[in-house]
């Protein structure tokens, strides 16, 4: 039985992982052009155009669903309207170059090119029906637009850096930082649709009502607590399908688990109000299902699910995919050594270093990868009196040295879009 579980995950990741090679390196050359202080300078505008701009920039960006809450949140101290912060929030994380084109690779071009037309449709309309809902109050008006000041703006400057510089940047973007935020929840998807293969009987959800309704909704209950990218929800979408959910039910999932997770509800919340939360999670759960069924309808007219051909279930043993396989296999596993070393390290220097003040340290909810590592010790380090700051993904928590006020501490990590607890 273990034997066959590991095989059926090994399956899982031999489809995936050529594909998932080339999503990244895509994903590193739009990191070059399309960086925060552009997408500020485009977003950064209380209009309708914003709105549009906001999807149309969220569907291609590579940022999970936390990774965009700090970019979003910057939005609204440039004044954007909610309406376009919430557009990016929803286009965003439901699809990235890396996940497009693995999603081309695991279920075929219907599902490739619905899937970021969907975000982008998904993204106008909250954003539409957050401003005709909500009007920005006076303390929003009041908010002062600091200056941003992009951790790699000096790529920005060409006369500074040869097109090698910029791509080397790039790729040690992509196969180092955004593979750090998402190898644990690639392992995760690919562990977890290996699972659902071996133990799910076949046609299990068909004969229990999962193709209609019924599955769809069982999608969301399943998807928006869960914190899944969008690359890792593709191999759990497939192996769903394989056991009987509709692809418009698979779909729902795709949608719901990469836009939606626990953690950035609550931030949501805590910073553009509960409201605006109600408006997030109805319009994504509400245009998912709608998304559902022309998925189906497209399905049933256009060609037969019942036989799953739009799956890549057979790939062809090319020397290019070995080869992609070979390399994305090393990168992935040299992101997992570097997730156990940052861990070991970070207990070792917690034992020898003694904290003067218990008041040093604060922890911090809300922080799931890299991008949140990044803002909120920008945030902490503006802060008056602050010397030195240290902040750990694996704990939750940040360590701060100088003379500092907690309040301010705890107001400027408010502010970056997370919480002290």
């Amino acid at each position: 039985m273990i034997k066959d579980l590991l095989y059926d995950i090994w399956i899982t990741y031999l489809k995936i992982a050529p594909y998932l090679f080339i999503g990244l390196t895509f994903a590193g050359l739009l990191h070059i052009f399309f960086k925060r202080d552009f997408i500020i300078r485009h977003l950064g505008k209380d209009d309708f155009l914003s709105v549009i701009k906001a999807s149309i920039l969220g569907v291609p960006l590579p940022l999970c669903s936390c990774g965009v809450i700090p970019t979003a949140m910057h939005l609204r101290k440039q004044r954007a309207s909610k309406g376009a912060t919430l557009s990016f929030l929803i286009s965003t994380p439901q699809t990235g170059i890396d996940s497009i084109i693995a999603t081309y690779g695991m279920m075929g071009p219907v599902f490739a090119v619905f899937r970021p037309l969907a975000a982008f449709v998904m993204g106008i309309c909250g954003g539409m029906i957050t401003n005709g809902l909500t009007k920005d109050d006076k303390e929003d008006q009041k908010i002062d637009a600091a200056v941003f000041e992009c951790d790699t703006c000096e790529i920005t400057a060409p006369h500074t850096h040869s097109i090698l510089e910029k791509l080397t940047y790039g790729m040690k973007y992509a196969y180092l930082e955004f593979l750090d935020d998402i190898s644990l929840q690639l392992v995760f998807g690919i562990v977890l649709a290996g699972i659902i293969s071996f133990v799910i009987p076949e046609n299990f959800f068909a004969r229990y009502g999962g193709e209609g309704f019924i599955g769809m909704m069982l999608m969301i209950a399943f998807g928006i607590p869960l914190y899944v990218c969008a690359t890792a929800s593709i191999p759990i979408a497939v192996s769903l399908i394989l056991k009987g959910i509709s692809p418009g039910a698979a779909f729902v999932f795709l949608v719901v688990g990469p836009a939606t997770n626990a953690a950035t509800i609550a931030m949501i919340g805590n910073a553009m109000g509960k409201k605006i939360v109600v408006i997030y999670l109805s319009v994504i759960s509400i245009f998912a299902i709608l998304g559902g069924y022309a998925l189906n309808f497209i399905f049933d007219v256009f060609g037969n699910e019942k036989d799953y051909s739009f799956l890549h279930q057979h790939q062809e043993n090319s020397l290019i995919l070995n080869i992609l396989l070979i390399l994305f296999s090393v990168i992935l596993l040299m992101s997992l050594y570097r997730k156990i070393v940052s861990r070991l390290k970070y207990r070792a220097a917690e034992t020898e270093e003694k904290v003067s003040a218990s008041n040093n340290i604060f922890k911090i909810e809300g922080m799931t990868c890299n991008h949140c590592v990044k803002h909120v010790t920008d945030a902490i380090k503006l802060v008056a009196g602050v010397k030195d700051v240290k902040v750990s993904l694996n704990e939750k928590n940040a360590k701060v040295s100088g003379d500092f006020k907690s309040e301010d501490i705890q107001k400027a990590v408010k502010e970056a879009g997370y919480k002290v607890v």
